[in-house]
């Protein structure tokens, strides 16, 4: 029977990767969320508010990057793996989430206006999951690809944490319309982050259950929307503005101020 694209893609290069179709899209996808943000911020005159789209818009921008070198093959290497022979391993996508996953923290901490030592410690811990989950993926034993899977999932637990306790907490000092927005994208971070290890350890760098086509297409749907829906939410919300931890002006007594 005949592969179908969902299980094998297109090759759209004629280089022997079907999976390429799922990295052209997500390099398009990144790119139009990249032009998206910055016009949406063309104008922005609030520091607050400019520094969030700052962020955000690099967020995107450095996914294309990476996208795109993995579309064209810059971004992949062979690794021979005891007793499952060669595999291909985009280790380019983990070169994206080291600087774009603690961009996505970064903006949650401002949102919750946590300390210096708090943001340090969560992005240090967050550089730690992306790190061993590439030592992983380099491995060239299945003993030492899930060791190393376990200390990245551990790692994340403690940034999942940190993001539904401690930034959670920080957040009830700031207003209904900042708590609100935060709790959303720490719900989305959360959900969409979960499904990160649990595509590694059933994909082709873990035990090989699902094909590169599905893993890759599976993980270009979760990087969009972790960064291209991310900032979609972040940015259409009041929250971003400088403004939204001023008090409402007091109505009490206001006749007697004529």
């Amino acid at each position: 029977m005949e592969p179908t694209v969902l299980q094998a893609g297109f090759d759209v290069l004629g280089d022997g990767r079907p999976e390429t179709i799922w990295l052209g899209i997500g390099t398009l996808l990144m790119l139009l969320g990249t032009f998206y943000f910055i016009v949406r911020g063309w104008g922005v005159t609030d520091r607050e508010a400019r520094e969030y789209y700052a962020i955000t818009i690099l967020v995107p921008g450095i996914a294309t990057a990476a996208y795109l070198s993995m579309f064209f093959g810059t971004g992949l290497t062979e690794v021979e793996v005891v007793g499952r022979g060669a595999l291909d391993i985009y280790y380019a996508r983990y070169a994206d989430w080291l600087f774009t996953t603690p961009l996505l923290l970064l903006d949650l901490c401002l949102l919750a206006k946590v300390d210096r030592v708090t943001i340090g410690t969560l992005i240090g811990v967050d550089a730690l999951m992306i790190v061993t989950g590439l030592v992983g993926a380099l491995s060239q034993t299945q003993l030492a690809r899930y060791s190393w899977w376990l200390v990245s999932t551990i790692a994340f637990l403690f940034v999942l944490y940190y993001l539904l306790t401690i930034l959670r907490n920080a957040a009830k000092e700031r207003s209904d319309e900042v708590r609100a927005t935060l709790n959303k994208l720490i719900v989305i971070t959360a959900v969409l982050w979960t499904a990160y290890p649990i595509l590694w350890i059933v994909g082709t760098e873990g035990a090989g259950i699902v094909g590169l086509g599905v893993e890759t297409l599976a993980f270009m749907v979760l990087d969009v929307s972790a960064k291209v829906g991310f900032g979609f939410v972040l940015l259409r919300s009041r929250a971003i503005l400088g403004d939204t931890d001023a008090p409402e002006p007091s109505t009490a007594g206001s006749s007697t101020a004529d």
